[in-house]
């Protein structure tokens, strides 16, 4: 079967299991104990993790908080901004998101908004970006915490963050944004955007283990740390942001999947553009009008391609398909429910259920999309 669902999931990499293997056997040790070789040994793994996983990101190893992944550190941040900062005198408990973000964001909005927070859920392009000049009038009001995703994990959109991230400057308002979907596919340097408060990312997007990822809270200065209520209390781990026992092979298999993310980030980029340029010519030539694409393919994740088979139900083509290749016609934590990425661009019912979408990864070849010169 040919795997063509990589935004939902990525292979674990070799060299990643094979790192993480050690910390599941011999080195099983605690990194919160005390004095023993087993515990400063796990201690050693988590801190090489965390500088790698920083030299990733462009940002400080201190200001990396390990998570079960970006659903987690989505909650993490939205939650814990709105309980600190929302109880403060004379906070208006306004915050400002997309109507197109993961349904970990979208959902945690709905959340605080059943409680009482103000939340504006700003409108989209036909490419499911944000309009800029809307969210600089909206932050005039003085949010809490925006959150806007760098690209989009259905059709592969690029919000412009550096200009977004503009708006915030000398403001004192907190810019968070999920990055899930672009870590190794986009450069970052969270160095090189100063006024991003937050970022979010998980493991098994960049070919590490599921169950581990991180959120990026950056320090106010150099010895202030931005203040968060913790999602969950307990023995104070992760400077008190996130307590529970740290998942020290899960943390050694993220830092090694960000090592490898960094190191081959030129050729990985290349690779899926070459490879995403011969699957939209075969599909061109094979099915010309028959097809249409959703995504932009001047300002996009490389690799990501959503299109409509025209009068295709998708589910009935993703089964035809199956035995084959696999596929999804959207993000695999909402796949039962009609796109609300597609719906808030402008798409109808019936061009939302011939949408599928199609991930690539570096590990493949042209011949691998072949199959696709066949479908008529």
């Amino acid at each position: 079967m040919i795997y063509l669902d990589n935004s939902a999931t990525t292979r674990i990499h070799p060299e990643v299991f094979e790192a993480m293997l050690p910390y599941l056997q011999e080195e099983y040790g605690n990194p919160s104990s005390k004095f023993y070789s087993l515990a400063e040994n796990a201690k050693k793994a988590v801190k090489h993790a965390r500088e790698q996983v920083a030299e990733l990101l462009g940002c400080e190893p201190d200001e990396i908080v390990f998570t079960s992944g970006a659903t987690e550190s989505n909650n993490m941040i939205i939650k814990g901004v709105q309980d600190f900062y929302g109880r403060q005198p004379g906070s208006n408990n306004y915050m400002i998101t997309s109507q197109v973000e993961h349904p970990s964001i979208i959902e945690t909005f709905h959340y605080l908004a059943e409680r009482g927070t103000n939340v504006r859920f700003l409108d989209v392009d036909s490419y499911a970006r944000i309009h800029v000049d809307e969210l600089e009038q909206e932050l005039k009001e003085q949010p809490l915490l925006t959150s806007i995703m760098w690209g989009n994990n259905e059709i592969g959109s690029l919000n412009p963050i550096v200009e977004i991230a503009e708006l915030f400057k000398e403001t004192g308002l907190f810019l968070h944004t999920d990055a899930t979907q672009v870590i190794g596919k986009v450069p970052v340097s969270m160095r090189d955007m100063p006024d991003i408060g937050f970022l979010s990312m998980s493991g098994h997007k960049i070919g590490g283990p599921k169950g581990i990822g991180a959120a990026v809270v950056r320090k106010q200065s150099k010895e202030i740390y931005t203040k968060l209520t913790p999602l969950i209390h307990g023995g104070g781990q992760e400077n008190n942001y996130r307590s529970g026992t740290l998942a020290v092979h899960n943390i050694v298999g993220l830092g090694k999947a960000a090592e490898l993310a960094r190191k081959h980030l030129n050729e990985n980029i290349a690779k899926l553009e070459e490879l995403e340029s011969y699957l939209i010519n075969l599909l061109s030539e094979s099915l010309g009008d028959k097809i249409k694409f959703n995504s932009d393919s001047q300002n996009k994740i490389p690799g990501l391609v959503s299109l409509q088979f025209i009068g295709v139900n998708n589910e009935l083509l993703l089964k035809r398909l199956s035995p084959f290749i696999a596929l999804s016609s959207g993000s695999a934590c909402s796949s039962s429910k009609p796109s609300h990425v597609l719906s808030a661009a402008g798409k109808s019912l019936q061009e939302i259920r011939q949408t599928i979408r199609i991930t690539l990864s570096p590990d493949l070849n042209k011949e691998d999309l072949d199959i696709f010169g066949q479908i008529k």
